[in-house]
C-alpha cells in the first residue's frame, strides 16, 4: 500500500473532479452537486484507506513521492506526510463532503442572503473540489517551492467564492482577503526564492527539498530576514493581530458553507507554516523571536475573545472567536515543548471541527431567518430544539468544556507554555474566562428565552442538515474522550522538530524533597 502514489492522487482527483463539475451543463444544478459529493466522498475514504496504513513510529514522512518539475531551479515535485501533516490532511477532506452537504441549497441563495450569486451553483461546486486539491496540497508538499505554489493557488477559489457567492459588500471582502494574502506571499516568495542561493553556499547544491533545507546552518541577521518573511506571510494566513482584520469581513460576507473550510482548514496553513518551516527552517531566529510572537499571541487571545463579546453579527462573533483560539495555538508552538507543541496541533484539528459546526449552524439560522444579526433571534431552543442543542454542543467545546474536543488540546497548550513560560499562560488563561462570556452569552441570546414572533415559525434542522452537522457533532465528543490515537501519530513528529530547534523540555524543577509536580525524586 505504501508504493501506492497516495497523495497525487488525493491532490489529482478534487482537481480533475473540479474541472469535470465545471463542465457539466449549467443547467443541471442536481448533477453538478451529486458529483461534488461522489468526489469528495471517494476522497475522504481514499484518505482514510491511506491513515491505516500510516506507521506511527515509523519513518517522519511516509507516503513519499519525489519527481522532478524544474530541474534547472531545483524544484521538485515532492509529496509526503508526517502525523502533523496527516491529521490536518485528514480534517480537510473530512470536512468537504460535509459542507457539499450543507450548501446543497446555499450557492443559490449567496449563503441565505438576498443578493443573488454572481456566478452558476455548477462553479460554486467546482470551487470547493478545486480548494480540496489545494488544501490536501498544501499540507502534503515537502519541495518549499512547491509549497508556496499551493499556498497561494488557495487564494483563487476561495476569491471567486466570496466575491460571487456572499453577501452585498461581498467584493470589498474578496478585495481585502486577496489583497492582504498577496501581501504575505510576495514576502513568502522572496525568502523562498533566497532558500536556492544560500543551499548552494550551504549545501554545495541549490534546493528547496525541505529535508535538505532543514540541515542548512543558517544564522545571523540572514536568518533572521527569512524567519520574519515566512512568519509575517504565516500570521496573516493564521490570523494573528495586528494583521488580522481580513477575516471579520470575510465571515460576515462568505456562505457559510464555504467559511468552514476557510476558517477551519485554511488558515491552518498559517499555524502549520510556523511548525513546520519557520521553527525548523530557522531554529536560532525562532528562538530570537519567540518573546514577541509569545506577546503577540496573548493579545490575540485576549483581544479576540473581547471583540467577540461585543459583535452583534453571528459570523463575525465566530471569526473573532477564531483569532482568539489562533493565538493559543500560536502560544503552543512558540512555548517550545513537546506538550506545548502537541497540544497546538491537536488544537487546529479540534478547532477545525467545532468551528465548522459553528459555522453550519449560524448558516442553516441565517438562511432560515435571512439575518446574522444576534437580536434576530431568541427562543429558538422551543421551536428548534436539536438546532440549539447542536449549537450549544459546539460552543461548549468552543469554550474548551472538559468532555469536548477542545478541552484537552488547550489544557495542553496552557500546562506545555507554563513550564517555561509562566506570564504568558498565566495571561492567556484568562481567554477561557471570556470564552464563557461569549459563548453563553450568545446562546442565551438567540437560543433562550421566550420565542420572538419571528421566530416561531423556524422549522428545525432537516435530514440533509442533520446529516451535515451530525459527523462533527460525533468526532467533537469523541476526540474530547479519547484523543490518543491522534496524539499518536502527532507526537513523534513534533518531537523530531523540536530536536531541530535544540530545545528540550524543561526538568521539574525541586523545592526540598518533593518535585513542583508532586512526585517524589
Amino acid at each position: 500500500m505504501t508504493d501506492f502514489p497516495w497523495l497525487t492522487v488525493l491532490i489529482a482527483l478534487p482537481a480533475v473532479g473540479a474541472l469535470l463539475v465545471g463542465l457539466l451543463p449549467r443547467e443541471n444544478e442536481t448533477l453538478a452537486k451529486q458529483a461534488a459529493l461522489g468526489i469528495s466522498l471517494v476522497e475522504a475514504v481514499l484518505a482514510i484507506v491511506m491513515t491505516t496504513a500510516f506507521k506511527v513510529g515509523g519513518d517522519r514522512f511516509q507516503f513519499t513521492e519525489k519527481y522532478w518539475w524544474i530541474k534547472q531551479f531545483g524544484v521538485h515535485w515532492a509529496v509526503g506526510v508526517d502525523g502533523v501533516a496527516l491529521v490536518l490532511v485528514l480534517l480537510s477532506v473530512i470536512l468537504v463532503p460535509l459542507v457539499v452537504i450543507a450548501s446543497w441549497d446555499e450557492a443559490g441563495r449567496s449563503g441565505g442572503t438576498e443578493t443573488p450569486p454572481k456566478r452558476s451553483v455548477k462553479t460554486y461546486f467546482a470551487l470547493l473540489l478545486a480548494l480540496e486539491a489545494m488544501m490536501v496540497g498544501v499540507f502534503a508538499a515537502t519541495d518549499v517551492f512547491l509549497f508556496y505554489v499551493f499556498f497561494e493557488a488557495m487564494l483563487i477559489p476561495v476569491y471567486f467564492i466570496i466575491g460571487s457567492y456572499g453577501g452585498p459588500q461581498r467584493s470589498y471582502a474578496a478585495v481585502k482577503f486577496l489583497l492582504y494574502s498577496l501581501f504575505g506571499g510576495l514576502l513568502m516568495l522572496v525568502a523562498v526564492v533566497w532558500l536556492f542561493p544560500l543551499s548552494q553556499e550551504k549545501l554545495g547544491h541549490g534546493t528547496f527539498m525541505f529535508d535538505e533545507l532543514r540541515t542548512m546552518h543558517v544564522d545571523g541577521m540572514t536568518a533572521k530576514w527569512l524567519f520574519l518573511a515566512f512568519f509575517v506571510a504565516f500570521a496573516i494566513k493564521a490570523p494573528m493581530v495586528p494583521v488580522h482584520t481580513w477575516l471579520p469581513d470575510a465571515a460576515a460576507q462568505s456562505p457559510a458553507g464555504a467559511l468552514v473550510l476557510v476558517v477551519g482548514v485554511l488558515d491552518k496553513v498559517g499555524t502549520y507554516g510556523m511548525l513546520r518551516f519557520c521553527l525548523e527552517l530557522f531554529p536560532g531566529a525562532a528562538k530570537w523571536a519567540t518573546p514577541v510572537v509569545l506577546a503577540l499571541a496573548v493579545i490575540s487571545i485576549v483581544y479576540g475573545a473581547v471583540l467577540a463579546i461585543g459583535q452583534v453579527d453571528l459570523k463575525r462573533l465566530v471569526a473573532y472567536t477564531s483569532v482568539s483560539h489562533f493565538g493559543f495555538i500560536v502560544l503552543g508552538i512558540f512555548a517550545m515543548t513537546t506538550q506545548g507543541q502537541s497540544g497546538a496541533t491537536l488544537y487546529m484539528v479540534n478547532h477545525g471541527f467545532s468551528t465548522g459546526a459553528l459555522f453550519l449552524l449560524v448558516g442553516f439560522m441565517i438562511a432560515r431567518r435571512r439575518s446574522a444579526r444576534i437580536d434576530a433571534f431568541g427562543g429558538v431552543q422551543k421551536v428548534a430544539p436539536v438546532l440549539a442543542g447542536t449549537f450549544l454542543i459546539a460552543g461548549l467545546s468552543g469554550l474548551s468544556l472538559p468532555g469536548l474536543s477542545t478541552f484537552v488540546s488547550e489544557l495542553m497548550v496552557l500546562i506545555g507554555t507554563f513550564s517555561r513560560h509562566r506570564v504568558p499562560a498565566v495571561l492567556a488563561a484568562s481567554g477561557i474566562v471570556l470564552a464563557a462570556i461569549y459563548i453563553l452569552w450568545t446562546y442565551q441570546r438567540t437560543m433562550g428565552g421566550p420565542a420572538r414572533e419571528e421566530v416561531k415559525g423556524m422549522p428545525d434542522l432537516s435530514l440533509r442538515e442533520k446529516v451535515a452537522v451530525a459527523p462533527i457533532i460525533a468526532i467533537i465528543v469523541a476526540m474530547g474522550l479519547f484523543p490518543q490515537p491522534v496524539l499518536k501519530a502527532i507526537n513523534p513528529s513534533v518531537k523530531q522538530g523540536l530536536a531541530r530547534v535544540e530545545v528540550q523540555d524543561p526538568a521539574p524543577k525541586i523545592i526540598g524533597n518533593v518535585a513542583e509536580n508532586g512526585a517524589r525524586p
